[in-house]
């Protein structure tokens, strides 16, 4: 990084204070603001969205350009000529492996994807109806129970390991959580089968038959694990960094992470695509909810357009669009209620002058939540498999944060309560506010 200062001026003090300027290898500049903490100052940045907590060369995103990177590569080469394992590699390492890299990768992966066996009786402390994501929270978060043989997150072994079995055992836990909401038995994952044809298996398989998995879905799935693999610093992903600034094991870190997507402001967004779809019942009823959308004091939006970060397109989209369609043809699905309603949203949001001014194009929520609902996957599985993708991400940010040497997450805050205050007889109180929680 190439230094640069800036100087600041504030009232009351008798000189400006130097702030060094760093430039990484593409993006904006960042200020370092760590001297104003001596001076009795700090930065009020309310969601951090213009704090960089971090330094990382994992994952670039410029959202006005459209731009996804993983460790150089752009996100649709990689969907295009990588896999899911592939790309964990990528994230993990810093760079595509071997064809020797690979296989020896693909069969480590192959061989952690059982669970010990005392986790099918973890979940049945469950209610059959608990939530998907409240029982991944609390599995992920139990692993470290049964593996605690490669807990010391100083020890470059026991990061790679717990690396490994993270992402193996994702998969079979969130196939263990739909088992249990359905009442079917578990499903063993099989070492002959892809990571996505494994997950698809012990989905939607039972005892009765041969194991067989649709190689079209097959390859749809591995495209949800792999464009959902990482995305910089988001929510969740911080999440699971400051958590482990304070040592916790990777395990707890992970959880935590989860724990944070599951909020329907960040992970949610796939599942909210379908529930608007079935608010609008039919496509006769589009019309009257495209308007409502452009209506800027009706509070009703449409789901799946646009996006927080891209302001210009979700470089993601146009490749789960043309997934999407394959899904959609193999399946012959084209005359689902739904789906219809999915298509004319779609057409209309790239023809009609309101959505292409403001640029709401469809975006990689609106794609992967029609492409799940045609396989059959239920809504509130969604956040699940978005998590099983992710894990890699989060886990690669873990593993960086613990190489650069850390220190513990601690922000700060503008305090707005009450000054030093006498402490009152309970006689002489006023009421107290029960409203105020």
């Amino acid at each position: 990084m190439s230094e640069k200062k800036a100087s600041l001026s504030i009232d009351g003090l008798d000189e400006a204070i130097e702030l060094p300027i760093y430039s990484g290898t593409i993006g904006p500049d960042v200020v370092d603001v760590q001297a104003l903490t001596r001076k009795g100052y700090f930065t009020y940045d309310p969601g951090f969205v213009s704090t960089a907590s971090c330094e990382s060369k994992i994952t670039y995103i410029d959202g006005g350009k459209g731009v996804l990177l993983h460790r150089g590569y752009p996100i649709e080469v990689l969907a295009e000529q990588s896999d899911y394992l592939e790309t964990c590699y990528l994230l993990l390492h810093g760079d595509l492996p071997s064809q020797k890299e690979y296989e020896d990768f693909v069969g480590i992966i192959r061989n952690h994807t059982m669970v010990a066996e005392a986790i099918a009786r973890f979940f049945r402390g469950f209610r059959y109806d608990s939530h998907p994501m409240a029982m991944m929270c609390g599995v992920v978060g139990a692993l470290s129970g049964f593996y605690h043989d490669s807990l010391d997150i100083n020890d470059a072994d026991h990061r790679i390991i717990s690396a490994h079995r993270l992402i193996a055992k994702m998969p079979t836990l969130a196939a263990m959580c739909y088992k249990h909401s359905v009442g079917q038995p578990f499903m063993y994952p099989q070492n002959h089968m892809s990571y996505a044809e494994n997950f698809l298996h012990m989905m939607f398989g039972t005892p009765c038959e041969e194991p067989k998995v649709n190689p079209v879905i097959a390859r749809a799935m591995d495209k949800i694990f792999l464009l959902h693999a990482d995305h910089e610093q988001n929510a969740s992903t911080s999440t699971v960094r400051l958590a482990g600034s304070s040592g916790a094991n990777p395990f707890a870190c992970i959880a935590s992470g989860i724990a944070t997507l599951w909020g329907p402001a960040h992970g949610g967004a796939n599942e909210a695509v379908l529930n608007m779809l079935a608010e609008i019942g039919d496509v006769k009823n589009i019309d009257k909810f495209v308007e409502r959308a452009k209506d800027k004091n009706d509070p009703f939006r449409l789901m799946g357009f646009g996006h927080r970060v891209y302001k210009n397109f979700d470089p993601r989209a146009k490749v789960m669009k043309q997934t999407c369609d394959e899904v959609l043809g193999e399946l012959g699905l084209e005359d689902d209620p739904l789906l219809k309603i999915a298509k004319r949203l779609e057409q209309i949001a790239l023809e009609d002058e309101y959505f292409i001014a403001k640029k709401l194009y469809p975006n990689v929520d609106f794609y992967s939540g029609i492409i799940m609902k045609a396989i059959g996957i239920p809504t509130d599985m969604f956040t699940v498999i978005f998590a099983t993708g992710r894990t890699v991400g989060w886990i690669a940010h873990w593993h960086e944060m613990i190489t650069q040497g850390f220190k513990i997450g601690r922000p700060r805050q503008l305090y707005t309560g009450s000054p030093l205050r006498d402490f009152p007889t309970r006689a002489t109180r006023k009421p107290a506010n029960p409203g105020s929680f």
